[in-house]
């Protein structure tokens, strides 16, 4: 179930079109108020994780100050207090084409739980029926099969691939490239 709490909420104020949703056993919180800690960076980010509390302070602040049309939320549990699970957001959104790129995150202990098919099907939601988008679409690496799967479950369907574009562990991986148009999820969601 979504709830989300905004009444001024408008597709032209993309960082103001929601407060806080809740859906299945997770909230999503914009960057933007707060909550986003030095603590929450290391469990999401995966590959980069900064040295120093003060420089994870300083990338946070400026990513937040210089994406100010990207959307980007802290998916946290409903417990009391909230547990940061990981993050997730649109970006890159090309109005005249209504078309956006999902970025999605999580921490290791979380992945499989079902948290990112919760955050999925919350944010492409919103992404259709809050901004307008007519596409949304994402890249995934083969070697992450829940991701695939949480991607499968929210409607995205593989379009091809970009060939050896990921250098990882002394490889080259290929990205999947995965996507979802708006008649197509309206489609998912009677089926779900």
């Amino acid at each position: 179930m979504l709830r989300a709490r905004s009444p001024t909420a408008t597709r032209s104020s993309s960082v103001s079109w929601f407060v806080c949703v809740a859906c299945g056993r997770t909230t999503f919180r914009p960057w933007r108020d707060g909550r986003w800690t030095p603590a929450g960076w290391a469990a999401t980010s995966g590959w980069v994780v900064p040295p120093s509390e003060a420089e994870a302070k300083e990338r946070i602040a400026e990513w937040c100050a210089n994406d100010k049309d990207d959307l980007g939320f802290a998916i946290e549990t409903l417990e009391d207090p909230p547990i940061l699970v990981g993050n997730i957001g649109p970006f890159g959104a090309r109005p005249k084409d209504r078309c956006a790129t999902i970025g999605i995150a999580l921490g290791r202990e979380y992945i499989g739980r079902g948290f990112g098919t919760d955050a999925m099907h919350v944010i492409v939601d919103c992404g259709f029926r809050e901004m307008g988008l007519h596409r949304i679409q994402l890249d995934v690496w083969p070697f992450n099969p829940a991701g695939v799967r949480a991607y499968e479950k929210a409607g995205f369907v593989e379009e091809g691939r970009r060939r050896e574009s990921f250098w990882h562990d002394g490889q080259w991986y290929d990205a999947v490239i995965m996507s979802v148009l708006d008649h197509e999820w309206a489609a998912h969601r009677t089926r779900s």
